[in-house]
């Protein structure tokens, strides 16, 4: 399973940190105005549709399914089964991008109520229609990239999404040097979204195998009950963007708020999206291999290296990113129209989502556990708890303390959801965690700590040494900071006991079990 988790890991830090590189040329190009604010809306509807079906929602549920047709009733049926939903979901997305089109300026209206009534909601509506396409094609690249996930390759399906960051960016490079005015700039890259969409569509059709054939329409009993059983584990899988957007909801009627707490949350997204993305597409079929063959010892392994690797990435990543938060995202974005104001309010917005990153990660640590036994109610419940949570205490922390306190309701939001995802499962089928993760997460606490408290003195005095220099000074100095935070945290945990060099590669050399046949 390590080996996996590092692969779709591997290709989610790449298209991460191309993102950094497409989030920072839009701050460059739109700033954090009232364009910038309608275009993130628009962007993020798109977003959340997106990994409504990707990023290991759709994954949790069509690899069980198609797992158990697969072993019922051979490959052709599963390759039956899997044509009618790729077919199904494809002519539905279709529709959908067409209806949401036609209500563009009502959609808008209800993801922003702030915007109404002046030019800001007319941006968004203009970026988000145009961005739409992109909706038409995710519904097939995401049926295709499940099924390779059910086989055990994992190769290309981390590595496509690279595409629609590669395709984004390589536009505004062209727009850097035009120098367009923000808001045709923004109606540019909204018009390349959909573009990037067909080409990430492209690649995976062009490797396509026969895994799903025929491509049928149909809305039959059984298709309607694998969506009975589909949609829920979508909504539950995309809570943190959804708590986004009910953040943004509140957040629409303060100027420019939209745009701090969308670019603090891409710093959240890259621990975010290692771990939560990996959990989503690995641990599912290893739980489900383990469940089918009523085998507890697998079980138990899968889900205590998983929490072990989600609590192993996500605290550190916490802590760093409360130590450097200020320093980082201005790096990232203060540049051309994103002012230094806009670098502190990011900044303080950052802390307050930083302390929800390892409630998000124990979310996409937990909720393999129910998808894999066919129960995606529970996960919903949880996720729609939370972003009630939120949106009632963004009402009042966002009126006391602006995009922080949205910010923080955000957190709350995702605590929530956390703890009711553990108080269920123990209460219904409980965790099997075995000795070596009891031995383990406390230790992993301590140095993560103990990292985050040398980075936070290390961060004062070093940045305090730069200030006045040159900003390929302060950059070299900001990573190398990170760089040796990271390396200590490393150092630490081998000074524990936790892992070490030698383990570390046996994992990753163990060989993939190929499919997942019992």
């Amino acid at each position: 399973m390590i080996r996996a988790f590092l692969t779709v890991s591997t290709g989610t830090l790449a298209s991460r940190l191309l993102g950094f590189v497409r989030d920072a040329m839009i701050a460059a190009l739109l700033g954090a105005g009232p364009v910038a604010d309608a275009f993130l809306v628009a962007f993020q509807l798109v977003n959340v549709v997106r990994r409504l079906l990707s990023e290991g929602a759709l994954n949790a549920a069509l690899v069980p399914a198609w797992l158990r047709v697969r072993d019922a009733d051979g490959p052709v049926a599963a390759a039956a089964f899997a044509g009618r939903v790729l077919g199904t979901v494809s002519a539905a997305l279709l529709a959908a991008a067409i209806l949401i089109g036609l209500l563009m300026p009502f959609v808008i209206a209800a993801l922003a109520p702030g915007f109404a009534g002046n030019e800001t909601l007319d941006f968004a509506v203009h970026d988000a229609r145009l961005m739409l396409p992109y909706l038409a094609f995710a519904g097939p690249v995401t049926v295709m990239m499940a099924l390779l996930n059910a086989q055990g390759r994992f190769t290309l399906t981390a590595f496509s999404p690279l595409l629609f960051n590669i395709a984004l960016i390589g536009v505004m490079i062209a727009l850097l040097g035009w120098r367009q005015n923000a808001a045709d700039a923004a109606l540019v890259i909204a018009a390349t979204v959909g573009i990037a969409g067909f080409l990430q569509l492209l690649m995976l059709v062009l490797r396509r195998d026969g895994t799903a054939t025929p491509l049928r329409v149909v809305f039959d009993r059984e298709m309607l009950r694998f969506f009975g059983k589909a949609v829920p584990g979508m909504i539950a899988s995309a809570g943190p963007q959804l708590l986004i957007v009910a953040g943004a909801i509140i957040a629409s009627a303060s100027p420019s708020a939209v745009s701090w707490l969308y670019f603090a949350n891409r710093l959240i997204e890259l621990p975010l999206g290692i771990v939560g993305v990996a959990m989503g597409t690995v641990l599912v079929p290893e739980l489900t291999r383990a469940l089918r063959g009523n085998d507890d010892a697998a079980m138990a392994h899968a889900e205590s290296r998983g929490l072990e690797l989600a609590v192993g990435l996500a605290l550190p990543a916490t802590l760093g990113l409360i130590a450097l938060g200020e320093p980082i995202v201005r790096m990232l974005f203060e540049h051309g129209l994103f002012s230094s104001a806009d670098t502190e309010a990011t900044a303080r917005a950052l802390i307050w989502l930083a302390l929800g990153l390892p409630a998000h990660v124990l979310v996409k640590a937990l909720s393999p556990a129910f998808f894999a036994r066919d129960d995606t109610t529970t996960p919903l419940s949880a996720t729609l708890k939370g972003i009630v949570v939120a949106v009632a205490a963004a009402v009042v922390l966002g009126r006391l303390f602006g995009a922080g306190g949205v910010a923080a309701a955000i957190a709350l939001g995702a605590w929530s959801n956390a703890l009711s995802l553990i108080r269920r499962g123990a209460a219904t089928f409980g965790f099997a965690i075995d000795h070596d993760a009891r031995r383990r997460l406390p230790r992993i606490v301590v140095a993560a700590l103990a990292m985050a408290a040398l980075l936070w003195l290390a961060a004062h005095f070093a940045l305090a040494q730069v200030t006045n220099m040159h900003g390929v000074a302060r950059v070299a100095a900001l990573l190398a900071l990170i760089a040796g935070g990271i390396a200590i945290y490393g150092l630490l945990l081998g000074l524990l006991g936790v892992t070490g060099w030698r383990e570390t590669l046996n994992a990753v050399r163990q060989p993939s079990r190929g499919d997942l046949r019992i």
